[in-house]
């Protein structure tokens, strides 16, 4: 299932494939907090040993703390335990980060990665009756950043020439009407990205075969990803720039076949607007099948 596929309105709060939140469901929340707010910020600024103030240094984004507060669950008295057996199983404690999706207002719906750090359901006079007042879950996204539910995708194709026009027609009068033919557009082989958030977000770049040694560098600052390789036809090099990792058909590791001139995977990102980029290979290398496929989501602090 896709992540948010339940979330249509705003209030709504999906978290997982099971459990939604807000208007319509049995779960009504009040107060949300760590959703509009910014993260908590590790600063690298030192101060001066010989002067007032300090050095700037960079500002890393810690983790961000999601909490849903104010929890009010309803249910016909005989179904309240089935209800909030739903929502046990769907905030049990595990390891692993599933999505969170959050629809506050016109902009739509937003979505990070989290875990349950905290469960509370307090059991009242209310109880008896189907109804349990003050509840409260607690998620941790390890990736402080929000982003677009719809993940981007571009596809671009080594750079070809136009056929051009044939000049070997007849050269009768029908020949050379307009307009000509000059066959089908060649390919540049760029790519214009645009990441509509306010922070940087990691693309997925994905080099599918026959080519050699592929690159996709970003124009603007001359940042490349470049692997010296040859993929032939059906396989897939997956470059996860989050990660940091490289794998060849979703399984062997080829990290270890970056470039001197490619940048470390991680250091490869979207900036806030439009990013364009070139995906190249071994000079004379312009097979029609090879293509450079660039996933992204709008990321937003």
């Amino acid at each position: 299932m896709a992540a948010g596929d339940r979330v249509t309105l705003p209030g709504h709060v999906q978290f997982g494939d099971e459990l939604l939140l807000g208007p319509g469901t049995a779960y009504r929340w009040r107060t949300l907090t760590g959703w509009e707010e910014t993260p908590g910020l590790d600063s690298g600024t030192t101060a001066r040993a010989d002067a007032h103030g300090a050095f700037p240094g960079a500002l890393l984004a810690q983790p961000r703390t999601i909490t849903l507060d104010d929890i009010v669950i309803r249910a016909p008295r005989d179904q309240l335990g089935a209800t909030l057996a739903a929502l046990n199983r769907a905030t049990a404690i595990r390891d692993d980060e599933q999505p969170l999706v959050i629809h506050l207002d016109d902009r739509g719906p937003l979505l990070v990665f989290a875990r349950v750090l905290r469960r509370a359901v307090p059991v009242g006079v209310g109880y008896r009756v189907g109804t349990v007042t003050g509840a409260a879950v607690q998620f941790e996204a390890s990736d402080p950043r929000r982003y677009s539910v719809a993940e981007q995708r571009l596809t671009t194709s080594l750079p070809m020439r136009e056929p051009g026009l044939d000049w070997h027609l007849d050269p009768g009068p029908e020949s050379l009407r307009w307009p000509l033919d000059f066959g089908a557009p060649g390919s540049t082989g760029g790519l214009s990205a645009v990441n509509e958030g306010d922070a940087d977000t990691h693309p997925t770049v994905v080099f599918r075969g026959p080519v050699e040694l592929p690159s996709l560098t970003n124009l603007a600052t001359g940042a490349a990803v470049e692997y010296d390789l040859a993929l032939t036809e059906g396989d897939e090099l997956t470059v996860d720039t989050a990660a940091g990792t490289v794998t060849l058909n979703g399984t062997a590791s080829r990290l270890y076949t970056a470039t001197a001139r490619s940048v470390p995977e991680q250091t490869f990102t979207l900036c806030p607007g439009t990013t364009a980029f070139a995906f190249r290979a071994a000079p004379g290398a312009v097979d029609p099948r090879a293509a450079a496929v660039l996933r992204w989501r709008s990321a937003y602090w």
